[in-house]
């Protein structure tokens, strides 16, 4: 049976998610952005920023994994679904769930801008620096997480516990 013990309360969460809604608004007044949402994990973080912004934004999806069923990166990157609208010539924030070894999400940055994005900004809710293989610059960021496996809040482990409102480390 998992153990799961509770890192970051939902409020604590909405809290951030609001706050980092308010510097994007901030940030792009009267600009047109699309956001990137990376599934599946980030969909609820997406879910709950966009209705933080005050302006029209355009979303897309994109699914690409690094873990399958593992709890450790294979460090290829699977793109299984891709963007299903134009961005080129667009400013880019690509939301993801987690960025711990950066391996993803730089390669993910890479090609938007292979598909003509003018510029792309990283999101994330939750950082875990301390598993970074590769070093990355995010524009926005939640929360810094110790190095620990963790799920709720969009986080799962082999498709379960997606749905848990808050963070919380688990062992397996």
């Amino acid at each position: 049976m998992d153990k799961i013990e509770e890192l970051i309360s939902e409020q604590a969460i909405i809290k951030k998610v609001e706050e980092i809604g308010n510097q994007i608004n901030k940030d792009f007044q009267n600009n047109k952005v699309m956001i990137v949402s990376v599934l599946k994990g980030s969909f609820i973080f997406t879910a709950d920023l966009v209705r933080f912004l005050n302006f029209p934004v355009e979303i897309a999806f994109i699914a690409a994994s690094s873990y399958g069923a593992s709890t450790v990166s294979s460090g290829e990157l699977k793109i299984r679904y891709d963007i299903d609208i134009p961005v080129k010539d667009k400013n880019v924030i690509l939301v993801e769930d987690i960025i711990d070894t950066g391996l993803t999400i730089s390669r993910l940055k890479e090609y938007l801008y292979e598909l003509g994005a003018k510029d792309v900004r990283i999101c994330t809710i939750f950082d875990k620096p301390d598993r970074r293989e590769k070093q990355v610059s995010i524009d926005y960021c939640g929360f810094v997480i110790p190095n620990e496996f963790v799920v709720g809040y969009g986080l799962d482990y082999n498709n379960k516990y997606r749905n848990l409102r808050n963070l919380c480390k688990i062992t397996i």
